[in-house]
């Protein structure tokens, strides 16, 4: 990323959220990814600009995809990454988050990814250490990094996203995703639906800005965007729908109800994916499916995010 002109300074310390963030912080962060998918296209695909730092992955919440992601994107900016394995940890033995909190800022990271099954975790943990704090997903609050690639994904695709129409689609109330991506869209100008059953409603959702629809065929209609989001029953309490088979009849993305949206309209899904649930195979392989680009854009966004918050001319007015 040095050979391009240097962008201004991303003004925060933490990612912890997209709530709080400009619509020039989002696009600053969206500039820096651009330049990272560059780099990961390249067959030398490591820098330096991280060289020396030491990143700490530290997931409460099992994932492969975005831990993965993390770590990929520490090691192509040159960083020293450690990945915390939590479940054979001491937090297994009663450790609370800030006890961990105190003994890992005692190991003097640059930056630590945080995902936790608790809303505010990541806030928490800011408060306690004297190094960068990114949240990788804290309950059903906030995925600030996962919508900044989906942004990216559509910008790259559609070449905007003001006065795009998306359609978030599926369960609406347990996801960080939609929250996160509800707030950023709106920030840069989209039309932004969601589209669930009541039971998977969050209620005041329509006061976030969005229209809401209980119907695919209203609320795809025209859409040039369909995001769809998984079924969370892991975190379901009661029978909040009756059952997948019939969850997929009326609110899984197939064919007939894609044919709703825009003829270009892209497909996304943030995964891992339940196919014949939330999806069908042959949407989520078909040719307006950009899952697999998401994947790429956020090996990308990641690389973006850790630079910018890392960014040398900020040491120089902050203390460490």
């Amino acid at each position: 990323m040095t050979q391009h002109p240097a962008l201004p300074l991303y003004p925060h310390r933490h990612l912890l959220g997209i709530k709080g963030l400009s619509p020039q912080d989002i696009e600053l962060l969206l500039d820096r990814a651009d330049r990272a998918v560059a780099i990961s296209r390249q067959p030398e695909k490591k820098t330096s600009s991280l060289r020396g730092r030491t990143q700490i992955n530290l997931f409460f919440e099992a994932s492969t995809r975005t831990q993965s992601s993390f770590e990929l994107a520490g090691k192509r900016l040159g960083a020293d990454v450690m990945n915390m394995a939590v479940a054979s940890s001491s937090v297994k033995k009663g450790e609370t988050l800030i006890d961990t909190a105190m003994t890992l800022n005692a190991m003097r990271p640059d930056i630590l990814i945080i995902r936790h099954g608790a809303a505010g975790a990541a806030a928490l943990l800011a408060q306690k250490v004297a190094c960068s704090v990114v949240n990788a997903g804290d309950g059903a609050h906030e995925h600030p990094t996962q919508a900044l690639l989906d942004a990216l994904t559509i910008r790259r695709a559609k070449g905007r996203i003001a006065r795009l129409t998306v359609a978030i689609c599926g369960d609406i109330l347990h996801s960080r995703v939609a929250r996160s991506n509800i707030i950023l869209l709106n920030a840069l100008g989209a039309r932004v639906r969601v589209v669930a059953p009541s039971t998977l409603l969050p209620a005041g959702i329509a006061q976030m800005g969005v229209e809401v629809h209980r119907s695919m065929a209203e609320g795809l209609a025209g859409a040039d965007v369909v995001m769809m989001l998984r079924l969370q029953r892991e975190r379901m309490a009661g029978a909040l729908v009756p059952s997948v088979r019939e969850y997929f009849r009326y609110f899984g993305l197939d064919a007939e109800k894609l044919a709703c949206a825009a003829a270009d309209a892209l497909v996304m899904h943030p995964g891992p994916m339940n196919r014949g649930v939330e999806i069908a195979s042959e949407i989520a392989d078909g040719p307006q499916s950009v899952i697999e680009e998401q994947v790429e854009m956020g090996v990308a966004v990641r690389m973006a995010v850790m630079e910018a918050l890392l960014d040398p001319r900020r040491s120089r007015d902050e203390a460490p």
